[in-house]
């Protein structure tokens, strides 16, 4: 179920990444940045954590390189909306830069490269983001998506598109005379990790090499000074870091700035040498979220309403859900809950203005999102104002008026396109553990054995279990202690999220075998993806 054909495709040392040349127009872009280096150079960068960290990475490497002038500008989401637009052109032309160069965005900003060149500004775009139509007049474009590109590896995330330029930019300033400019990249995986695994792009070998790289220069203590600080925030050790830690703790904490507020306090974190000033701004960036849970907490409970109203069996194949009081930038968090409770592509929209709605599409395995929306606009021009995306995950905006119509469109559209999608929500394991296999050795090396992530997924096992003890902690996670069926131990679980039911006697579990350490002590732990009740019985 994870595609390896060869035990190759474990290392994850650095000789297997694919060649910095074989991206088609890296020598290209790599010449026009080195051009600039005594002149101004703006980073436009995205409001997640994949933007966040493309944009610390170049400026890191750039100012590493000795350029004399790089600074970064970030849209504001609700001022300014996504990606290289004419307005923000204008802001940045106010600096006076000589280059702009995108990260994580720019392939579809068609008008945004318009005005800058018109304006006499050159415009480099680094993106990952699937094109459109008709590309950006941009002075060169890095974008392993592109049409008829033979990268070997399409899924590099926004800030694995900006490391690669890097890479190319410093191994040309080392054969210009710069010694050990070639080097300066590679100081910064832990970034190009954080960004890769928080924007869940599939793991393929490619990223599986570049996270581990960034993973094992965390836990040798090299990371910047705003990771390390992140991670204490949220509780964890860097020396231990794993890539769930990146994605489950650090990247929601840079994600909440973007969502809530302005991303710059989150890029000012992977920015600072200081860890002090890196810890005040991994205190702010935790506030923001315990924010954001708050909102998404009342949003989930509104949006989980509506679609139980409705029913399950007239959830349409593709579910969209709107409130005129839903915050912006919580959408997408929204679509990925509904769509957890649906099993199906959900859409969650949120008001923009008095006319127009914004909107947030998650999917499910064998449904191509951004493919879908395509589809409706080509069905019915004009109905979505402007979209983009990935396969799995794709904003876009409507006029109001539109939203029924869209709605429908949208569900017949899914189902033209996807008549045999599986809606079931049945979740695939890796089989049943051995009873002696439920101890901290075991457990230990398949935590180390990573990274996991989007499309080489940690091993799920399933089995039945005895429920001993139960309770509520935290916000809404069960925490029980169980012993597996055919005898053993007795070892702890957690589900997250999934408080509520009262199970008794025997249960079937999907789950994940993890490490929980407690005040410095390891225990292994089931992380329970799903219960199952199959019969009641006393319980032991």
């Amino acid at each position: 179920m994870r595609g390896l054909r060869s035990a190759e495709e474990l290392d994850h040392s650095l000789a297997r990444l694919a060649p910095v040349r074989a991206l088609e127009n890296i020598d290209e872009a790599a010449q026009l940045v080195i051009a600039n280096r005594d002149k101004r150079i703006i980073v436009i960068g995205d409001y997640d954590v994949d933007g966040a960290t493309s944009t610390a990475l170049v400026i890191r490497c750039l100012r590493a390189f000795g350029f004399v002038d790089v600074g970064y500008l970030v849209p504001n989401r609700f001022d300014y909306g996504y990606g290289l637009s004419r307005e923000i052109v204008r802001v940045a032309a106010e600096r006076k830069p000589a280059l702009l160069i995108t990260v994580d965005n720019g392939v579809s900003s068609v008008a945004g490269v318009e005005e800058a060149n018109a304006l006499g500004i050159p415009v480099l775009i680094t993106d990952h983001h699937l094109p459109g139509d008709e590309l950006p007049a941009a002075a060169a474009i890095l974008n392993p998506n592109l049409e008829n590109s033979a990268f070997p590896s399409r899924n590099l995330a926004g800030v694995g598109v900006a490391f690669y330029l890097m890479a190319r930019v410093g191994r040309m300033l080392d054969e210009l005379g710069q010694s050990g400019a070639a080097r300066i990249p590679a100081k910064y995986l832990d970034l190009v990790a954080l960004g890769t695994v928080a924007d869940v792009v599939p793991l393929d070998q490619n990223n599986r090499v570049l996270v581990q790289q960034g993973l094992m220069r965390i836990r040798g203590g090299h990371a910047v000074p705003g990771i390390d600080a992140l991670l204490k925030q949220s509780g964890r050790q860097s020396g231990r870091c794993v890539s769930t830690d990146l994605g489950f703790a650090v990247g929601p904490r840079i994600n909440a700035a973007g969502r809530l507020e302005d991303i710059s306090v989150g890029i000012e974190c992977l920015l600072t040498d200081s860890f002090a000033t890196a810890s005040e701004h991994a205190r702010i960036l935790d506030q923001i979220n315990s924010e954001r849970r708050d909102i998404e907490s009342t949003m989930r409970d509104q949006a989980f309403a509506y679609v139980d109203k409705l029913g399950s069996q007239r959830w349409p194949c593709c579910v969209c859900v709107y409130e005129a009081s839903w915050h912006q930038g919580i959408v997408g968090l929204i679509a990925a809950r509904v769509r957890e409770r649906c099993h199906r592509p959900v859409i969650a929209f949120a008001r923009e203005n008095d006319e127009c709605l914004k909107g947030s599409a998650r999917s499910i395995p064998g449904v191509h999102i951004r493919d879908l929306l395509e589809a409706v606009s080509a069905a019915k021009p004009g109905l979505i104002e402007k979209f983009g995306g990935h396969a799995m995950a794709a904003g876009l905006s409507i006029a109001k008026s539109n939203l029924e119509e869209f709605r429908q469109l949208a569900a017949r559209q899914m189902e033209r396109l996807y008549p045999d999608a599986d809606f079931s929500g049945a979740i695939v394991t890796d089989g049943q553990l051995p009873g002696g296999a439920f101890n901290l050795e075991f457990a230990r090396s398949l935590r180390d054995a990573g990274p996991w992530g989007s499309g080489f997924p940690e091993p799920l096992w399933s089995g039945e279990f005895s429920i001993v003890e139960q309770r509520t902690v935290g916000e809404n996670h069960l925490k029980m202690r169980v012993r597996p069926a055919g005898g053993g131990n007795v070892i702890d679980a957690i589900a997250f999220n999934q408080a509520g039911p009262s199970y008794r006697g025997v249960v079937q579990l999907a789950f994940r075998l993890d490490v929980n350490e407690f005040r410095g002590v390891e225990n292994p732990q089931l992380v329970v993806e799903q219960i199952a009740p199959l019969h009641a019985s006393a319980a032991c």
